[in-house]
């Protein structure tokens, strides 16, 4: 055969794949969530979500150490709240002596240059579930959960976080912290919005973890439908104009589309959720045998950073982080 282009070529050995390779996952894109329970004593494993774990505050720092050593930026971290210290109006949130604020507090003491993210939403910290405010006829109220949220940002900002998270989708929350970070004198504290955050079936073993599923109705009134691409390119404009440093698309997987849009049409660095819905089925696939776990991890998180994620947040970090390191 008389051929010009053989893309073959450039595919013949390893050393000309890696020259030529368009997209190089690191460690660097890395962010581990945790979870963050009360009390002390061997971590709790999550039944729906092998090998990972809700730690009590001693145990959560000999990980911290862990994720340091190897190379992994930031944590970003979810508290288990005692059903006695929840109420109505999610106001545990923003107690200053909180398990949330506590645990930043002892991070920073113990491994000052690792990243924290910390959630700002109430559904861990409220009787009914609901990431806002509701009223009697099971409406979520929008601007009265702004202030709680507010409240809540501003405690983890003076316990030591360096970005807050808002993953509740109440309308105008990122330009109510951002001037309120900004009047506590908090102007080097970032915000991640979860700004296109879907209602998402693939949240379940999440909400498992924390014991967080709403007890009545569902979050469609809040979160996106997962029909629409457009609306998400309109709420990643609106945080951005409020103050977002960076914005995220979540779920990861079944949204690569989104992130590429997203990716497109802004200057802001970008985040995917690889949520927990998504790292159970791999976990799932891996312990019947059927796939092999670290080749499918690696290559879907390649792909995420492929579509335009900047920052990936993924339950499989520590493993990556290992593998990448062998590679």
């Amino acid at each position: 055969m008389q051929l010009t282009h053989r893309p073959r070529r450039l595919r013949y050995s390893p050393a000309i794949r890696r020259l030529v390779q368009e997209t190089v996952l690191s460690v660097n894109d890395l962010i581990y969530p945790m979870f963050v329970m009360e009390g002390e004593g061997e971590p709790v494993p999550i039944p729906s979500m092998p090998g990972c774990f809700r730690y009590a505050l001693d145990r959560l720092l000999v990980e911290i150490k862990t994720i340091a050593e190897l190379g992994i930026p930031g944590i970003a971290l979810f508290p288990v709240i005692p059903e006695h210290k929840k109420d109505d109006q999610g106001s545990e949130s923003f107690n200053p002596d909180g398990l949330v604020q506590r645990t930043v507090k002892a991070i920073k003491s113990l491994v000052p240059d690792i990243l924290i993210f910390t959630d700002v939403a109430l559904d861990p910290f409220t009787t009914h579930g609901h990431d806002g405010l509701v009223d009697a006829q099971g409406r979520i109220l929008n601007d009265e959960t702004v202030d709680v949220l507010v409240k809540m940002a501003v405690s983890q900002a003076q316990a030591g976080t360096d970005f807050v998270a808002p993953s509740d989708m109440m309308d105008g929350r990122v330009g109510a912290i951002r001037a309120a970070l900004d009047a506590a004198g908090y102007t080097e504290v970032g915000i991640l919005a979860y700004s296109a955050k879907y209602a998402s079936a693939y949240y379940g073993p999440f909400r498992d973890a924390l014991d967080s599923a709403p007890k009545f109705g569902d979050k469609k009134t809040y979160q996106m439908n997962p029909a629409n691409s457009r609306e998400a390119l309109k709420e990643i404009e609106l945080d951005i104009q409020e103050g977002a440093d960076i914005v995220m698309v979540k779920p990861a997987l079944a949204y690569m589309d989104v992130i590429y849009q997203v990716k497109m049409h802004t200057d802001v660095p970008v985040a995917a959720y690889n949520v927990s819905g998504e790292y159970a089925m791999v976990k799932a696939a891996a312990q019947n045998g059927w796939i092999d776990e670290k080749k499918i991890v690696l290559e879907t998180l390649t792909a995420m950073k492929r579509a335009g994620a900047d920052v990936i947040l993924t339950y499989h970090a520590v493993d990556a982080a290992r593998w990448l390191s062998d590679n």
